[in-house]
């Protein structure tokens, strides 16, 4: 695959055989971030887990530090005093039926997390193949099914975000923009893994961090020393 000149310049900073220590791998990820547009950083890691076995998924959510650089939209199932609630916490979009069909009749999405009231899971219930696929499908382990959604909503505009194992057994999840700087950057990072680390499966066997890694929308990843994480 053909990369251009600012790729090839940030692989020169990184050592390829080197495992970075957090800190020292976020200020690296500020200075190989030479895209135009602020880019955001994100963590990939590798989990000693086998996710086709229910107990051994790994899912839940945290807020970010100094959350995700991006305000994320957030559609709300609520109806009566919750749909107002929602509403006067920032909610984006606040519906019923309405919006169950105009995700299945439109194949609209335009929103980042969904959030609904326990009563509202019966509906939210015929989204299950479409929201599914796109980790939209809300979860009490995620606090996004709950009773108290000015909460919720209120949360995730500050920065919260999930994280869940995917079917490699790998979690993707952004921690900050390039312009966070150093010390942000890992802060969030110590948040999250934090977060994942004591999220570990009681079944899961071996070594639980098989790999972690960290990159920039457009530059190439700085692998971390795992081995000091857990």
């Amino acid at each position: 695959m053909f990369r251009g000149k600012k790729y090839q310049d940030s692989v020169k900073l990184i050592e390829k055989s080197k495992l970075y220590d957090p800190a020292e791998a976020m200020d690296l990820a500020t200075k190989i971030a030479k895209a135009k547009f602020d880019e955001t950083v994100e963590l990939h890691a590798r989990l000693g887990v086998d996710s086709r076995h229910a107990d051994q998924q790994v899912r839940g959510a945290i807020v970010l530090p100094h959350g995700t650089g991006r305000t994320a939209r957030v559609l709300v199932f609520a109806k009566g005093p919750k749909a107002d609630e929602a509403l006067a916490a920032g909610a984006d979009y606040v519906g019923e039926m309405d919006l169950c069909t105009k995700i299945q009749q439109e194949n609209w999405f335009e929103f980042d997390v969904v959030v609904a009231t326990p009563d509202m899971m019966g509906v939210v219930g015929r989204l299950g193949k479409v929201l599914g696929p796109k980790g939209l499908m809300p979860s009490p382990k995620a606090g996004t099914v709950t009773m108290d959604v000015a909460k919720a909503v209120n949360e995730i505009k500050a920065g919260k975000i999930e994280y869940r194992v995917d079917k490699n057994n790998i979690v993707h999840c952004p921690i900050g923009k390039a312009s966070f700087g150093k010390e942000k950057l890992t802060e969030n990072f110590n948040a999250l893994m934090g977060a994942i680390i004591k999220a570990k499966p009681a079944t899961a066997k071996g070594q639980y961090l098989r790999s972690v890694v960290v990159t920039t929308t457009m530059g190439p990843s700085i692998k971390i020393n795992a081995s000091k994480l857990s």
